[in-house]
């Protein structure tokens, strides 16, 4: 007798949390590529290993290359601060890869202090002349592009494909479902306080 109550209570709860995931998911479709970036690129931060970018890292620092190589791209910020352990910066070291790959160091500035993307778009913002395009990977692409319009920065996104594994989809849903649980609107809430 009693396990009919827990059932319906469950479904209810069920119901309730995919009535929440659609509510997060839907106003924020996923932003197709732009055809021409803007004149400048902001490629948001992954994980570094010993000096060198990691594999998400190394693939939006890549696809930014990629853009500039096809124009029209005058500046490339890169942006991320020192993790956990580490001895080197995601900008300096994102700075570092580019130049490496022939980019003029004149085009490129880094940003060494953030360790959310929250924070990567407000430390960065002083190094954007106008209009950004952000440049991460496509899982991340939706929740990057509606922070920065969220705090007023004129951007598109430029995202390179990949095939998430099951962790990231998870962590991206779940931050994007806190930021607009929450409602943050470049003001009331902090979304590096929820390391977002």
């Amino acid at each position: 007798m009693r396990r009919l109550p827990t059932l319906s209570l469950l479904a209810l709860l069920g119901a309730a949390l995919l009535t929440l995931m659609g509510l997060a998911a839907s106003p924020l479709p996923a932003p197709p590529n732009p055809e021409q970036p803007a004149p400048t690129l902001l490629v948001l931060g992954a994980s570094q290993l010993a000096g060198q970018p990691g594999p998400a890292f190394r693939r939006r620092l890549d696809h930014a290359l990629t853009l500039y190589r096809q124009g029209g791209v005058t500046r490339i910020i890169v942006s991320g601060g020192v993790g956990a352990g580490d001895l080197f910066s995601e900008g300096e070291i994102g700075v570092r890869y580019l130049r490496g790959q022939g980019v003029p160091v004149a085009v490129l500035r880094a940003e060494e202090q953030s360790r959310t993307t929250f924070q990567n778009l407000r430390n960065s913002r002083p190094l954007m002349p106008g209009a950004v395009t952000l440049v991460t990977d496509s899982v991340h692409a939706r929740r990057a592009v509606s922070l920065a319009r969220a705090e007023g920065i004129e951007a598109d996104v430029s995202s390179a494909a990949i095939r998430p594994a099951p962790r990231y989809l998870l962590r991206e849903w779940l931050a994007l479902l806190a930021w607009r649980l929450l409602g943050y609107t470049g003001g009331r809430s902090n979304p590096s306080d929820l390391g977002v």
